[in-house]
């Protein structure tokens, strides 16, 4: 895929990722960790992927004040001004609309790709012909796009789009309805039905339509940014963002935009995906060894033990026993050792128990 310096990207780089606590902290969440022992955050390899395919001066980052230092500690060659710091947390659509207003100010030719900052992509070549592909799309249509993938198991712990009648575009469909985190016997259905797929979190659209679908969202938070912002600078910018930014509403870009939208639509794609968000997916995507058993980059001598993840920390050596479909985690003052199963809303229970009965040290 050549450059075409006015497609841009926005990274979404704000989340707790509790889901894979102990290894993903409150301080130093999953992006910004090299979780896999390769030498690259999750950050930095999301960074690495889109600056092979556009100037790295149209990549924007969304985070706030807490993981701001992380942000320009592990990406020296973000533009500064390209960094979007909320002032307060207030979910992924206030940020996103915040960064497109000024790629619109920027370039109103411009394409906008929104991703997250922990993905895995197994075929690389896959993906930057499936983005060519979506990236063409939005540059002639005033539409939505998200990318999704075929399932492969009926997992709960994603999102699920539903495809609506084909298109012209045989891998394009309108979009018929969003389901997120379902239970594992309605993932089953959706898989079995070959009507849904993953919802990867990858959204396409040209810059100034997507300000229109905010405009139409939040006309009154957006009404003040127009009035003010049509010739700041960025300090004056930045002050008015501090004053008015509370007044955006708590929204996830899926819940913000893509549920409240009509003309949103769903490219079929093939480039083999993951959201390392969870445990249980990490073990379902990486690479399994003897006795079915995911070592994540660490030391561990295992006998009779089948269907676990292991992930210790640096200079640790485990020796495992009889162990049969567990996580053993270990990070920093926690370990953490329970069945691996659907293990995202055991992690979650836990944390928030954690927290109460022995602090923020802990989480």
């Amino acid at each position: 895929m050549e450059f075409n310096n006015q497609n841009y990207c926005i990274i979404l780089a704000g989340g707790k990722g509790r889901r894979l606590w102990p290894c993903s902290r409150e301080q130093r969440p999953k992006q910004f960790v090299d979780f896999f022992g390769v030498g690259r955050t999750q950050l930095q390899q999301t960074f690495d992927r889109f600056s092979k395919i556009l100037p790295k001066e149209n990549i924007f980052v969304c985070t706030n004040r807490e993981y701001a230092p992380l942000v320009r500690e592990q990406l020296g060659e973000l533009h500064e001004e390209n960094l979007m710091v909320e002032p307060i947390n207030r979910g992924t659509a206030p940020s996103v609309a915040w960064a497109d207003m000024r790629v619109c100010r920027r370039n109103l030719k411009a394409n906008v790709v929104i991703t997250p900052s922990d993905q895995f992509v197994l075929n690389e070549d896959a993906f930057y012909r499936n983005m060519e592909e979506a990236f063409d799309f939005v540059t002639h249509h005033d539409q939505l796009l998200t990318m999704g993938v075929e399932p492969t198991r009926p997992e709960p712990g994603y999102g699920y789009i539903q495809k609506g009648e084909p298109t012209d575009d045989p891998d394009i469909y309108p979009v018929q309805s969003f389901t997120e985190k379902p239970e594992r016997e309605f993932a089953q259905m959706f898989m079995d039905s070959g009507e849904f797929l993953w919802n990867t979190g990858l959204i396409l659209a040209n810059a100034r339509f997507l300000n229109v679908c905010f405009r139409r969202l939040f006309p009154d938070v957006l009404g003040r940014f127009d009035g003010h912002l049509s010739n700041y600078t960025i300090e004056q910018e930045m002050a008015f963002v501090n004053e008015h930014y509370p007044s955006y509403p708590n929204l996830s870009i899926d819940q913000g935009v893509l549920e409240r939208c009509d003309d949103v639509f769903v490219m079929r794609c093939d480039f083999g995906w993951a959201d390392l968000g969870t445990w249980h997916a990490i073990y379902e995507c990486k690479r399994r060894g003897e006795d079915d058993n995911v070592v994540i980059d660490s030391e561990v001598m295992m006998e009779d033990s089948h269907n676990n993840v292991i992930k210790l920390p640096k200079g640790r050596l485990g020796v495992i026993n009889g162990l049969d479909g567990y996580i053993v985690a270990e990070e920093g003052n926690v370990l953490l050792i329970c069945k691996k199963g659907d293990s995202s809303a055991l992690v979650r229970k836990y944390v928030n128990e954690v927290k109460i009965k022995y602090g923020d040290d802990f989480v």
